[in-house]
């Protein structure tokens, strides 16, 4: 049995911890990352990457259906455009293994040891590798828990089940070789809605099934008004305030209860995207002594655990899920392990949604604001008073500032639109540094450009909109 002793060990080599464990390397600190199979965690492999490629190529297709039916207003003409799932997914293949090659390219320059293998805790200070050439041991100053999430499985939807494939995660639908004739999603949260909008415009009869009753309820209703419609002009059917109970039949169709009736959905494939969970099992976790907050690690403003000496990054501390705030989180731990004074504020995280059109929220919405009776001031600016929406064909949805009344001070900034997804960065960048709305409305943004709504919706807000 191999042993080797460092000052910092990160499990897990997703966005959180190869992000800590690069930033710990160039601070001179001595690092060992351990992962059980590619760098780059869900994210990379099995999520974000590969979801926005599969995006982009339906959206591509899409598009050219809409030249040779003559429906698009820009006077381009094509023949009958085909697609090959097998070659899309190869594509998007490509671009991971860029990627994740990129970051061990990257963990090596910062000098970061790599083991691979699957760790479980011995104690506090004490991890055991089980790697292809034996058992590796690694005692650690300071140890970061970065193991991510899973996706959540229905009992009544087993993935794989009985009927082999038929049932699947996000990680299974980003592999198929086959546009699916029929494609029931269950859950209409972001991961649904956006594979199921993929597959809708690669030429499936997508089936949304939610249980509450809207689609992205994390959402509110007047942010996800465009989507519904959108999913509509797409053909999506959506059923809200539906129960999936399962499959029927030989023919495996899925069982959906809605209002107290039973119907039967035709699916050549069954999409299950209800959450994900913790990844809390596997790695020893019962060695510990960790507080949790539900399935989560809880941490506080600093990441730390309430085990001395042990942090706790990512999805594994719950939500808000996303590759950004474990990037930030592990980023501010390297920091402190190398004895510099951090805190986390996650005031300003942005939640992205890329479905059609895109979903941006960033702090708090109106009625988010308005609670405990706190007055405020709300601008919204429609895209269809913006020139280069138009250009884009994308005239649906606007951009929304919610601010303090007594002092402007803005505390929210929605959006929804055609590529809105890219005026994130402006929209945290304005609550990170305390804008006001003057701020935001005294800033020259270039024209024509999307980002000109920013202003003018924080110009309305204050009664001086100029452009509606």
């Amino acid at each position: 049995m191999k042993e080797i002793s460092c000052k910092l060990l990160v499990i897990g080599a997703g966005p959180g911890g190869y992000v800590c464990a690069i930033r710990a390397g160039q601070l001179g600190v001595d690092t060992v990352i351990v992962e059980k199979a590619r760098p780059g965690g869900t994210c990379l492999n099995i999520g974000c990457i590969p979801s926005k490629a599969l995006i982009h190529a339906a959206e591509e297709f899409a598009k050219l259906g809409h030249i040779v039916a003559g429906t698009s207003p820009l006077g381009i003409s094509a023949v009958q455009p085909a697609l090959d799932l097998a070659r899309t997914v190869a594509w998007k293949d490509h671009i991971v293994g860029r990627l994740t090659g990129g970051v061990a390219s990257l963990l090596k320059k910062a000098k970061v040891k790599s083991v691979q293998g699957q760790a479980t805790f011995r104690d506090g200070k004490t991890v055991d590798v089980e790697t292809e050439t034996g058992t590796q041991t690694i005692r650690a100053e300071t140890i970061v828990i970065a193991t991510g999430s899973v996706p959540v499985e229905l009992p009544s939807l087993p993935f794989g089940g009985p009927n082999g494939n038929k049932v699947i995660s996000s990680t299974e639908a980003l592999s198929l070789r086959a546009v699916p004739e029929e494609f029931a999603v269950v859950g209409g949260g972001y991961i649904g809605l956006e594979l199921g909008t993929a597959f809708a415009k690669m030429g499936s009869k997508v089936t949304v099934v939610e249980a509450l009753d809207r689609i992205l309820p994390q959402y509110d209703a007047e942010l996800t008004r465009p989507v519904a419609k959108r999913l509509g002009e797409l053909g999506v059917e959506v059923l809200t305030g539906a129960r999936a109970k399962g499959l029927a039949g030989k023919a495996g169709a899925l069982l959906v209860e809605i209002a107290g009736k039973e119907r039967k959905i035709a699916a050549d494939r069954v999409l299950v995207t209800v959450g994900r969970r913790p990844l809390t099992e596997g790695w020893g976790m019962d060695e510990l002594v960790l507080d949790r907050e539900g399935r989560a690690i809880r941490i506080d403003d600093q990441c730390r655990t309430s085990m001395r000496g042990i942090f706790a990054i990512g999805d594994v501390t719950g939500e808000p899920m996303l590759a950004h705030r474990a990037m930030a989180q592990g980023e501010m731990v390297a920091e402190i392990v190398a004895g510099h004074k951090r805190s986390f504020d996650k005031r300003a995280i942005p939640a992205v949604c890329f479905t059609d059109p895109e979903v941006v929220s960033v702090g708090l919405s109106p009625d988010q604001a308005a609670a405990g009776g706190r007055e405020v001031k709300v601008g919204s600016f429609p895209f269809r008073a913006n020139g280069r929406a138009m250009t884009l064909l994308g005239e649906e949805g606007f951009v929304r500032v919610v601010a303090r009344a007594d002092n402007h001070l803005v505390l929210g900034i929605q959006a929804v639109g055609e590529g809105v997804s890219e005026l994130a960065a402006a929209f945290s960048l304005a609550i990170e540094m305390g804008a006001r709305l003057e701020d935001i409305a005294g800033t020259v943004h270039a024209h024509p450009t999307l980002g000109e709504a920013f202003p003018e919706a924080a110009m309305k807000a204050f009664g001086q909109a100029i452009h509606i």
